[in-house]
């Protein structure tokens, strides 16, 4: 091989991207990772708070969204989470299991990514980054070399330094993978790379959208949440094609929480979402049984003293204020059993309709993507063009909250690496 050319070339120097490369060149492969951004795994660092919550314990097909919803079980039943586990063991990096079998790291999710570096050292993999990439052709008819592909690259400035030398390089590999990543948080240097090239070989991209991402909301029901900020209880948040009985938390740009980071993932523009804010109380029957033998009761006091489900004075308050206010101070008695039970019915099933959510500034994934359909599930190569690979979340398969969309990095990267292997 020349200089510049390569068993396989990765586009993306993220989770996915990485993993797979690590993986591949264990595997005798010479490969190349590019990435446009000044330092690999940025949204590692920043993932789970700092703590970068690598995996989950449970994983199953049903944690998996797609227009494809089988495409995932393949990669994912050959590489389960405990391959996984087994590296960051390895490597001597404590970690500890949150609730619903969530894994994080002890101290930091630089340890990740310092595994993974190290990993990929061990294997002789190249990591150019600062590179940016101006194309990407294939040649059908391979070369006496065995080069496929041919990719022009610039190197590309940052805040801290300045190019002086613009001369672009052209390299060669049999094998391209695309491990760029979704659209989400830009500032982390997302962008629609992976789509353009996708488009470029005859693919088709389902349409994307932010997920994992909190709610907004205008008007007075965006006044009431922002009154809130800070407020964090347990509820059951649903649509028509999801619930989730997780935590809610308001804030002073909207609602989220897992319970509503989770929701977003099925819901569309324009939809509405509900949220049982008891959702260990009928609400209606309390009401109804206390009128009935302590009448002179409020429903603030029933609210506050008779429930299972104690909600904070500040939230139980707005809630007054906004859906019983004109019987705030009405005993039991003289309100109307049609009014007390439809109080209970919006009380267990309040419906709100977002104005939108935060988008890709703050979304942990990208829902949509490039359409499973026309990539194999085995390999991860493409069926419109031999030798270009797709791998991670600019797949069409986005993960729940809680190590899912990790998961399907590491997976995804292990079915490519090894079907690179096998063509060696």
């Amino acid at each position: 091989m020349t200089p510049t050319s390569y068993d396989v070339i990765i586009i993306g120097a993220g989770a996915s991207g990485l993993y797979c490369a690590l993986h591949a060149g264990q595997r005798g492969l010479r490969v190349l990772v590019l990435d446009h951004a000044n330092k690999a795994g940025k949204k590692i660092l920043m993932s789970g708070g700092g703590r970068c919550n690598f995996t989950n314990y449970f994983v199953a097909p049903e944690h998996f969204i797609s227009a494809n919803s089988h495409f995932c079980k393949s990669a994912l039943s050959r590489y389960p989470s405990w391959e996984f586990i087994a590296m960051v063991e390895r490597h001597k990096i404590a970690y500890h299991e949150r609730e619903h079998g969530q894994l994080f790291c002890d101290d930091s999710a630089q340890d990740i990514l310092t595994m993974l570096l190290n990993e990929c050292q061990g294997a002789g993999i190249e990591i150019r980054l600062n590179t940016q990439i101006d194309s990407l052709s294939a040649d059908n008819a391979d070369g006496a070399d065995g080069t496929h592909f041919a990719i022009r690259t610039t190197p590309k400035a940052n805040k801290k330094s300045t190019v002086t030398d613009k001369t672009g390089t052209t390299y060669h590999s049999r094998a391209v993978v695309v491990a760029t990543g979704g659209l989400s948080i830009p500032t982390m240097g997302a962008s629609g790379l992976g789509y353009q090239l996708a488009e470029q070989f005859g693919h088709q991209i389902e349409p994307c959208s932010a997920s994992l991402v909190p709610f907004t909301f205008t008007d007075q029901i965006g006044e009431l949440i922002r009154s809130l900020s800070g407020v964090s209880i347990p509820v059951v948040a649903s649509n028509e094609r999801a619930s989730f009985r997780l935590p809610l938390l308001f804030t002073h740009r909207g609602l989220s929480g897992p319970s509503m980071l989770q929701l977003s993932n099925y819901w569309h523009t324009g939809e509405t979402i509900t949220i049982n804010l008891f959702p260990m109380t009928d609400v209606s029957e309390l009401l109804l049984t206390h009128k009935q033998q302590h009448p002179k009761q409020l429903v603030r006091t029933v609210l506050a003293e008779y429930t299972e489900d104690k909600l904070p004075k500040k939230l139980l308050s707005a809630l007054q204020t906004h859906l019983w206010h004109d019987y705030r101070d009405t005993e039991l008695a003289n309100i109307k059993d049609e009014q007390l039970r439809l109080l209970g019915e919006t009380l267990n099933g309040w419906t709100l309709k977002p104005s939108g959510t935060e988008g890709y500034r703050t979304a942990e994934v990208t829902r949509g993507g490039v359409n499973t359909d026309e990539v194999s599930s085995k390999t991860m190569e493409s069926k419109q063009q031999k030798g270009l690979y797709f791998i991670g979340e600019v797949l069409d398969v986005t993960g729940w909250l809680g190590g899912y969309n990790f998961q399907w990095a590491w997976a995804s990267s292990y079915a490519c690496a090894q079907a690179l292997a096998a063509k060696k």
